[in-house]
């Protein structure tokens, strides 16, 4: 039996460095498992859509994929895009088997993955006690991904960071800026950003803007094609493979 398609799904934005940056991601999941296929798709703004992948896949007689959103939240786009997406190919290729994965978030290897952007950027380890974080998401009205981004704060509060906080660049506030003003007033000496979103773009960039502009000390670089996160995608096919043999099977 062949194992099956894995499509990563991104939302697509009119700045060309989210798509080199999902593509680079996608070639990095290729190298971390040879002779699994990898197709990449968007919602919106860049080539190929979704749709028109499936189309292929199944023209080219695949018979099963694993559709994975490239998302940190569940929130709108992963609980009706991408479905309803999903729901209409399925209509359209009743020969090819389509299984949603999960979400990415939340996942110790996407905190693993901040870690080394954070590294990179200059934290070390014996600055987390003098050093306040600010946790800088795309942001989203869904109550339930703003759940999850307040709890991935309240988690790396216990790594050794003397105070993390989180911050938005739409749809709610704090902004970055605002975030590190406040723990500037608190009293921390030092303070990170670290952009908890997965490829540049005009969101990733509000955050940056920010961050300088309130005097960060740190900026990290958004989470791009980590090898963490590349294993993170395989560990959504794997469990969602596990599903559908489950489903296949009862």
């Amino acid at each position: 039996m062949t194992r099956p398609t894995l499509l990563v799904i991104a939302h697509g934005s009119r700045d060309p460095r989210h798509a080199a940056t999902v593509h680079a991601l996608t070639e990095r999941v290729r190298a971390e498992r040879p002779g699994l296929r990898v197709e990449t798709a968007f919602l919106e703004f860049n080539a190929p859509s979704v749709p028109r992948v499936l189309e292929r896949l199944a023209a080219q007689g695949a018979d099963e994929v694993v559709a994975l959103p490239l998302l940190l939240t569940r929130a709108f786009h992963a609980k009706t895009d991408i479905p309803s997406v999903l729901r209409e190919a399925r209509a359209r290729l009743p020969r090819l088997r389509i299984r949603q994965a999960d979400v990415l978030g939340p996942s110790p290897l996407l905190n693993a993955t901040l870690a080394r952007r954070l590294r990179e950027a200059g934290v070390r380890p014996g600055d987390l006690p003098r050093t306040g974080l600010v946790l800088a998401s795309a942001g989203s009205s869904d109550p339930e991904a703003i759940a999850v981004i307040a709890e991935i704060a309240r988690e790396l509060r216990h790594t050794g960071w003397c105070a993390v906080r989180p911050a938005f660049a739409s749809a709610l506030l704090p902004r970055a800026e605002d975030a590190v003003r406040a723990l500037r007033a608190e009293g921390v000496e030092r303070v990170a950003v670290a952009p908890y979103v997965i490829a540049p773009g005009r969101l990733p960039d509000r955050i940056a803007a920010g961050a300088r502009a309130a005097g960060a000390d740190v900026l990290a670089d958004v989470l791009g094609p980590a090898p963490e996160l590349a294993r993170l995608l395989l560990d959504r096919y794997d469990g969602a493979r596990v599903t559908v043999g489950a489903s296949l099977s009862a």
